[in-house]
């Protein structure tokens, strides 16, 4: 029996896939329902070009809007306007922050690919065991940095040359594969496992969780538009907000340093391990 997965999208409940169920057909739009995704696209974009986890505020204002589509449909949609934002956040950061273009480049290939691969084997193994496994990670993840409260705060990366293409790609291959195949809390990971691992300082991880984000959701969205599971007409207006709240985003990452960037992490796996906790366990 085929299980329902969820392939790069925040988890709301069960996982859905996109290839089951009839897409929706295109429905009219509402001004109402139009103001209510542009502001949490606004939003959702704000957090997610700063730490990730903009899937936190968008998907449930998805399902609250329309609380009778496919919830594949609504994933897909979501994909359609993070993905613009992440890119322009990562645009944004590129201006300002020197990323090591030639060790991300092959990471980003290998997080597009392992998306892929993610989303293909989910179609294939449940990923319900990592439901409940989900919240104590994020809560180690948690309680280590607020332990080393100078970790993150100085760009010092351990690796170069053939040992740093190495590093980068495990991450991209690895996270690329965790978002394909379940996905709730991706951008934190990414964020997390540059600071610890390469030695970045919280901003430089999160313009480089940027780029690599942005392939791992240009992979789900593509698997999403492929089986007819995108709203263009609302996916397009969310996506002007988003990039709008991204650009305002990394902006203010920008202005206030590694620093800020830890706090507003702190609180985004604070209300991911809530959120994947209430998944979990209550609902």
């Amino acid at each position: 029996m085929e299980k329902a997965p969820l392939v790069g999208a925040f988890s709301f409940g069960r996982h859905q896939a996109p290839r089951q169920g009839r897409p929706r057909p295109l429905r009219q739009s509402r001004p109402m329902e139009m103001l209510v995704l542009t502001l949490g696209s606004l939003f959702a974009g704000f957090i997610d070009s700063i730490v990730g986890g903009g899937g936190l505020i968008l998907v449930p204002v998805l399902f609250s809007v329309f609380p009778g589509a496919a919830p594949a449909t609504l994933f897909g949609t979501n994909k359609s306007a993070s993905v613009w934002g992440t890119a322009a956040a990562t645009a944004q950061f590129a201006r300002k922050v020197d990323l090591r273009w030639r060790a991300l480049a092959g990471a980003a290939v290998l997080a597009f690919g392992g998306s892929l691969l993610g989303a293909w084997t989910v179609t294939q193994v449940s990923p319900d065991f990592l439901r409940k496994l989900l919240p104590f990670i994020l809560l180690a993840l948690l309680a280590y940095t607020l332990a080393r409260k100078d970790m993150g705060r100085h760009h010092t990366p351990r690796f170069s040359g053939r040992a740093e293409l190495a590093a980068t790609g495990a991450v991209g291959l690895m996270l690329g594969f965790y978002d394909g195949f379940f996905g709730p809390g991706t951008g934190s990971f990414f964020v997390f496992l540059f600071v610890r691992w390469l030695g970045y300082d919280f901003l430089n991880a999160s313009a480089s969780a940027k780029l690599l984000n942005t392939m791992t959701n240009l992979g789900a969205l593509l698997l999403f538009a492929a089986k007819g599971h995108v709203w263009w007409h609302y996916g397009l207006v969310m996506a002007v907000a988003n990039v709008a709240g991204s650009l305002i985003g990394a902006r203010v990452a920008l202005r206030h340093g590694a620093g800020f960037v830890r706090g507003v992490f702190l609180f985004v796996v604070s209300a991911l391990i809530l959120k994947t906790g209430y998944d979990a366990f209550l609902r």
